[in-house]
C-alpha cells in the first residue's frame, strides 16, 4: 500500500571528534613547519579559551589517538614527537579538498595539444574517415545519415565518403618545476602567505599525482639561493632571513627542466616580492630598494632563454603595487608566459585553471 511514513526526527550527527581536531591540528602543524609541540601547545590554548574538546575526549585522547593512528611518531633519538609519511599525505588530500575542492580521479588523465586527429580522448566533434583511423570511432548514425542525403533511400549503399568519426585529442605528459618564494616578505609586516602558498604547492602535486600519474614536478624553494626539496618536505617549508634571488631559482628549474627528456615543459612561480638579489661570483648582489636594473635585466634574460627552450613561466604574483604588476607583466610578455595577480585565497583556483589547460603542439 502506497503512503507517507513518518518517524522521528534524528539529527545529523556531529563530525566525529578526532576527524574534527585533526583538521585544527594539521592547521597549526602547518603554521608551526612541523613542531608537533607547538601545535600540541596551541590546540591547548584554544581549548581553554574556546573548549574544542570535551569531558569525553580531551586533548590528551587525540595525542594518543594521533600516535596510535600513525600520524605522529617518536624521533630516531627519542627527544619528541615528529609527523610520519602518513601524516604528510594527509597534508596533500587535505590541501586538494581546501584549495581545488573535490576533484574526482580520472584513469586517463593527461594534457591535451592543439592538435586533433587520432587520439585518446573525444571530442565534441566528428570528422571525415581518414585511412588508418579505428574503426572502432566510427560515428554510425551520422555516417548512416550521411549515405541517405547522397544516395537516398531506395539504394542505399555506405561508402568511404560516407563514413564520419569521433574527433579526438592528442595528449602529452607534462614536466613541471614549482618555484616557491621563501624571502622574509612572505611573512612581512606580520601577514602569513607563505602558508597559503605551501597549500597550493601541496595540492597541486596531490592533484598531479592522481589525475597526471605520468607527469612529473620538481618544488624549487628560493630566498638568497635556490634548492630543490621534496614533495614531503613541503608542510614544513620554513621563511627565512632571505632575500628574492629570482635569477638562481630560474637557472635551476631550467637545468633540472633540461634533464627531462620530456619536450613538454613548464614552469610555476609563486611569490610575493620583486627580485632583489642575484649572485656574482661567490658573493650575493642585493638591493631591496625599488627595481634594480641590473637584477631584473638578468631575470629578463633567463626569461628569454627558456622562450627559446619552450618553456612557458606562469606567474602568482601575491601584490598589487603598480610597479610590481609591471615587472611581471614584462617578464611574461619577453618570456611568452601568464600572469595573475591574486590574493591569497584564489591562488589555487589560478593553478588548477592554468595547469588543466596546459596546451603544446607537440603531439605523441
Amino acid at each position: 500500500m502506497l503512503g507517507w511514513k513518518y518517524e522521528k526526527f534524528k539529527a545529523e550527527l556531529p563530525q566525529d571528534k578526532f576527524e574534527e581536531l585533526l583538521q585544527l591540528f594539521q592547521e597549526l602543524l602547518l603554521y608551526s613547519s612541523g613542531n608537533v609541540e607547538d601545535a600540541i601547545k596551541w590546540m591547548m590554548e584554544l581549548d581553554r579559551e574556546y573548549n574544542i574538546t570535551n569531558d569525553d575526549y580531551a586533548i590528551q585522547d587525540f595525542l594518543e589517538d594521533l600516535i596510535k593512528k600513525g600520524f605522529i611518531t617518536s624521533d630516531d633519538k627519542q627527544l619528541g614527537l615528529i609527523p610520519t609519511a602518513k601524516m604528510d599525505i594527509q597534508f596533500r588530500k587535505q590541501a586538494l579538498n581546501e584549495v581545488f575542492g573535490k576533484i574526482k580521479k580520472s584513469f586517463s588523465g593527461q594534457h591535451h595539444t592543439f592538435k586533433t586527429g587520432k587520439g585518446d580522448e573525444f571530442t565534441a566533434e566528428i570528422r571525415p574517415f581518414q585511412f588508418g583511423d579505428n574503426l572502432e570511432d566510427l560515428e554510425y548514425t551520422e555516417s548512416i545519415r550521411n549515405a541517405q542525403i547522397n544516395r537516398g533511400f531506395d539504394d542505399f549503399s555506405l561508402e568511404y565518403d560516407d563514413l564520419l568519426v569521433k574527433d579526438t585529442l592528442y595528449q602529452s605528459n607534462m614536466s613541471s618545476v614549482l618555484m616557491i618564494d621563501v624571502s622574509h616578505s612572505m611573512i612581512l609586516y606580520g601577514e602569513d602567505r607563505i602558508t597559503p602558498a605551501k597549500k597550493v604547492a601541496m595540492a597541486l602535486a596531490e592533484y598531479i599525482t592522481r589525475r597526471y600519474p605520468n607527469d612529473t614536478l620538481d618544488i624549487v624553494a628560493f630566498g638568497d639561493e635556490a634548492w630543490t626539496i621534496g614533495i614531503d618536505e613541503l608542510p614544513y617549508l620554513q621563511v627565512g632571513p632571505y632575500h628574492t634571488n629570482t635569477l638562481a631559482a630560474l637557472e635551476l628549474a631550467s637545468s633540472i627542466l633540461r634533464k627531462r627528456k620530456n619536450p613538454n615543459k613548464q614552469i610555476f612561480m609563486i611569490t610575493d616580492g620583486k627580485p632583489t638579489c642575484i649572485k656574482r661570483g661567490n658573493k650575493l648582489y642585493k638591493n631591496p630598494m625599488g627595481l634594480d636594473r641590473m637584477i631584473v635585466n638578468r631575470c629578463f634574460n633567463q626569461a628569454a632563454k627558456l622562450k627559446k627552450l619552450g618553456v612557458p613561466i606562469t606567474t602568482f604574483m601575491i601584490a598589487r603595487d603598480a610597479y610590481l604588476q609591471k615587472f611581471v607583466e614584462k617578464f611574461s610578455e619577453i618570456n611568452g608566459g601568464k600572469a595573475f595577480y591574486s590574493d591569497l585565497n584564489a591562488l589555487g583556483n589560478f593553478v588548477i585553471k592554468d595547469y588543466r589547460h596546459s596546451k603544446n603542439k607537440k603531439g605523441r
